[in-house]
């Protein structure tokens, strides 16, 4: 592509300068700015001075990169819209870009995860064992250190722990795509 990335750390953009005005700066060293802050408002503030466009890397709200990522390597290989792709986890960044490129591209995307974990909107299966047999693609992703579970919700989410005995239940030829980062053990949820 014959870009030279030019790596910032996030807190530069904690800054008290207007945002407007680092864009103008930055336009002149940059044709485009890779953004993964955590709060959405920061891209949103750099985007609206129009001098640069700006790719949402990540945020605590959304993670579109990781998504399209997945989708272009899975369609590679097959046609991505014919499959069913269960994700398994509480509401997040990663579910709620699911849920976005769902609605965008006309996906079957399910969620299965504790009920009051649920993505809003977003199609979902209470059981695990039950969404399990009609996956094509299984997505888990675990909460982590950045967004860690209360006990009592950590408690119900063992139950969605992917395991090979669980994935063999799936569809045959069935894709496993853990999130990363991933812990053996942690599952999805």
């Amino acid at each position: 592509m014959g870009l030279q990335p030019i790596a910032l750390p996030s807190e530069t953009l904690d800054t008290d300068e207007d945002l407007v005005d680092l864009a103008g700066y930055l336009a002149s060293w940059a044709r485009l700015l890779v953004v993964r802050h955590k709060d959405g408002t920061v891209l949103e503030k750099l985007a609206s001075t129009e001098a640069l466009p700006v790719i949402n890397a990540m945020t605590a709200a959304d993670h579109p990169c990781e998504i399209l990522s997945d989708l272009y390597a899975l369609s590679q290989a097959t046609d991505v819209f014919g499959l069913r792709i269960l994700f398994v986890g509480a509401d997040g960044n990663i579910a709620r870009a699911w849920r976005e490129a769902d609605r965008s591209f006309g996906l079957d995307v399910r969620q299965t995860c504790p009920v009051g974990l649920r993505v809003p909107g977003m199609p979902w299966e209470e059981d695990l064992a039950t969404a399990m047999t009609a996956a094509d693609i299984v997505i888990p992703d675990a909460p982590g250190r950045s967004r860690p579970l209360p006990d009592a919700t950590r408690a119900s989410s063992s139950a969605y722990r992917v395991t090979a005995d669980l994935l063999d239940t799936a569809p045959a030829n069935v894709r496993f795509i853990p999130c990363p980062p991933f812990v053996r053990g942690c599952g999805g949820g």
